[in-house]
């Protein structure tokens, strides 16, 4: 009798429940805008939004991903889907692709003293040159080369910059030189990095190397591929008598402090040259010139 009483007390509570309708939350048409965290923020964002230093009392962002639906316009004859999100990313994009070219310092590349002749190869970069029947070869890439700042830092000590004072964007890319002579079957690599304790040296400090040694290897010549087969030898350990000595066979051939402070300004120049592009190429895929 009284598992007779239960189950007619459960049939009643879920007939109640099917009758109220229960209110189910839509998925949301845009993205709602987050408090900027370490996890969300862009290292050294390049954002006019943030370089307007309105933040969020600008009233250009929210009209951005205002929108309550996605409504496309008139098509343009491509067949894809154009809608008011699609305007307004493309406006913006105009906007910030006039800033960087306002702040772009080198129009043109600059060059790297010392008779270095430079090839591109999109965002890979490969300079080289003659020295008394060897010939030395560096390769960078540009891609991930821009070191993260240390802005969370700041705003949790709560200090505020301004625009003037942000630092600048400088591209410091990990590097690989490639001595090759004559006479010889393989070429001797070094793997190079600008370590970043070294981005922050004051003018007032002491002088040391601008860029680290990594590894060495001795590499099949011509062949763009590190081949782990061959024995690298890894600098972390190394005794600094002969450390010493691998710098000063670079520096022999041209690969020095100076080298290295003019490869950052032709990196950066060439970063930020590729960055605008993407800009330009992302504005007509946007707005589907």
């Amino acid at each position: 009798m009284l598992k007779s009483v239960v189950r007619a007390v459960g049939a009643a509570a879920r007939l109640s429940s099917a009758s109220t309708p229960t209110a189910r939350a839509l998925p949301l048409v845009c993205p709602t805008l987050r408090t900027p965290s370490s996890a969300t923020t862009r290292p050294f964002t390049r954002s006019l939004w943030m370089l307007n230093n309105n933040g969020a009392s600008s009233g250009y962002r929210p009209k951005l991903f205002g929108s309550k639906a996605l409504s496309p316009s008139v098509s343009c004859g491509c067949g894809g889907l154009h809608t008011e999100g699609d305007k307004a990313f493309g406006d913006f994009l105009t906007d910030e692709i006039k800033e960087e070219k306002k702040i772009q310092k080198n129009k043109t590349l600059p060059k790297i003293s010392g008779g270095w002749e430079l090839e591109l190869n999109g965002t890979e970069a490969k300079l080289s040159r003659n020295v008394s029947g060897e010939k030395i070869t560096v390769t960078f890439n540009i891609n991930n080369s821009i070191p993260p700042n240390f802005e969370e830092e700041a705003e949790q000590a709560g200090q505020q910059k301004s625009a003037e004072e942000e630092p600048e964007i400088v591209s410091t890319p990990n590097f690989v030189v490639e001595v090759t002579k004559q006479a010889a079957k393989h070429s001797l690599v070094f793997d190079c990095r600008f370590p970043e304790d070294e981005m922050g040296r004051g003018e007032g400090e002491e002088e040391s190397d601008v860029f680290a040694i990594r590894e060495v290897s001795f590499q099949p010549e011509g062949d763009s591929e590190w081949k782990e087969t061959s024995y690298t030898l890894n600098t972390d350990s190394l005794d600094w008598a002969l450390y010493d000595h691998l710098m000063d066979f670079l520096a022999d051939r041209g690969v020095d402090n100076t080298f290295a402070d003019e490869l950052m300004e032709l990196s950066t120049a060439i970063e930020h040259q590729e960055y605008i592009k993407f800009l330009e190429d992302l504005q007509g895929f946007v707005k589907c010139n």
